[in-house]
């Protein structure tokens, strides 16, 4: 048992989390909207009872301990009104083992230790270990595409090549600047983007994916920045995945996976 803070100091440390549960949120669900809903659900019921604050020691496994119990009693939805690519990929995700993606994200985009991950999900570190090496055979085997990297720093773009290629996915190429990106993706169109935010001349990731998205809307988009709580303010449309830097293997690797069953339906293999 631990010694709640303040309200004041709670709203402060509950406000500086919001980014990273958006983010978890919205890699969950596959679509910006619907994960801040889920957000913003979460931040109404702590409204009403923070009690989860008293029972958590820390405030950051507490706050996704109450999203997790409001996703959970939602029976995790998977998109039952979607349609087209998105229904298609939702269909694909309903076929997982149950728990799965959720023990995933939180152990490696959002680096909780097996056991905060426990905390979480309200089991224990044995049963989180079992569901990441599930979720390893079911999401990162089950898929291949095409991947484009955007990247203007030589060794990280030759490294998430790598990582992406080892994952059984085709490069389409690697754009260093917003123009070479465009024409890259009008020549080969990818199934899936890795980008980063500020390129080589002083162009623009996000500018250089906007103009993409323009012709080819449902190409999913993995944005890895240093500054993600810049990307995550639920004020403008903006990502659904985004990965910190400086990331790590695993980091990347679930990111790919979990945003591959958003994209085209031929990449999807059942």
């Amino acid at each position: 048992m631990s010694t709640a803070p303040t309200e004041k100091k709670l709203s402060l440390i509950v406000a500086s989390l919001l980014p990273y549960l958006r983010r978890y949120a919205r890699a969950l669900t596959g679509d910006q909207q619907t994960g801040d809903k889920y957000a913003a659900t979460t931040l109404e019921a702590l409204l009403s009872d923070r009690s989860v604050f008293d029972q958590i020691e820390s405030p950051k496994v507490a706050l996704f301990h109450a999203f997790h119990l409001i996703w959970s009693s939602a029976g995790a939805p998977t998109g039952e009104d979607e349609t087209g690519l998105a229904k298609r990929a939702q269909a694909h995700l309903r076929r997982l083992t149950p728990n799965t993606r959720e023990a995933l994200l939180l152990h490696t985009i959002e680096e909780f230790t097996l056991d905060e991950v426990a905390e979480i999900m309200g089991t224990d570190a044995d049963e989180v270990e079992h569901l990441l090496s599930v979720a390893e055979t079911e999401m990162v085997d089950s898929i291949q595409g095409r991947v484009m990297v955007i990247e203007d720093e030589a060794i990280i773009a030759l490294d998430l090549q790598g990582i992406v290629a080892d994952m059984g996915h085709q490069i389409t190429g690697v754009a260093s600047i917003a123009s070479e990106a465009v024409k890259l993706a009008a020549e080969t169109r990818p199934d899936l983007i890795l980008s980063d935010i500020q390129l080589a001349d002083g162009s623009s990731g996000i500018d250089a994916v906007n103009d993409i998205l323009k012709s080819a809307a449902d190409i999913p988009v993995i944005f890895i920045t240093a500054f993600p709580e810049r990307l995550l303010t639920g004020e403008r449309p903006e990502p659904a995945f985004v990965i910190t830097k400086p990331y790590s293997e695993e980091q990347v690797r679930s990111a790919v996976s979990q945003a591959m069953f958003f994209s085209s339906t031929e990449t999807l293999v059942s």
